[in-house]
């Protein structure tokens, strides 16, 4: 493989739908998610609005021109949203840690890289391609707690988790990037993850 990983913009990451169709139902078509083809419809139906987001940025993983993945962030609002998993997370959190770690950091919202490319750094290049520019280091993202093996690649990457799993093992998990003001001090502090 001749990978190449790195920062695109807009117009090109939406030049590429096809492939990233394909490995959205390839990354997320088996356990935990469980996403057929009409996922992968509706993720890029989605993305085209994404793509107009505050602080929009995305990377993607080409070898030649097919695609292994790719990555969305963009700047999470003020005031945090109350739409899709987010009252999960403020409730999680509470309204004084959501408003300082994560409103106005960078969101990372999507990373999906096909199962032929997995172990081979292609993920980590994608995170850091979408969250390295980010000068304060307010990073943040989050995964489905069922997700195991998502949330060990973040540890891994030097991501701290900041939410603990519910009992039954459902929810979200929310993560705080390796330069994250915050995440040092929970480091030491840093839940299970298995």
């Amino acid at each position: 493989m001749a990978v190449t990983v790195g920062a695109v913009s807009a117009s090109r990451l939406l030049s590429y739908a096809e492939g990233i169709r394909s490995v959205y139902v390839d990354a997320f078509g088996g356990a935990p998610w469980g996403e057929g083809p009409e996922h992968a419809d509706h993720y890029l139906r989605r993305l085209a609005y994404d793509v107009t987001r505050a602080g929009f940025t995305a990377a993607l993983a080409l070898d030649g021109e097919a695609v292994l993945g790719w990555a969305t962030a963009w700047t999470t609002p003020t005031p945090f949203p109350a739409s899709r998993s987010y009252p999960q997370i403020s409730a999680a959190l509470g309204a004084e840690r959501t408003a300082a770690w994560l409103c106005g950091g960078r969101e990372v919202d999507e990373l999906a890289v096909s199962s032929r490319a997995r172990g081979t750094g292609v993920g980590a290049g994608l995170l850091a391609a979408v969250t390295e520019d980010r000068a304060d280091g307010r990073c943040w993202l989050l995964t489905s707690v069922a997700a195991a093996q998502a949330r060990a690649f973040y540890v891994r990457a030097g991501w701290t988790p900041v939410t603990h799993p519910a009992a039954a093992g459902t929810g979200v998990a929310v993560h705080l990037g390796p330069r994250h003001p915050a995440a040092p001090v929970l480091a030491e502090h840093r839940p299970s993850t298995g």
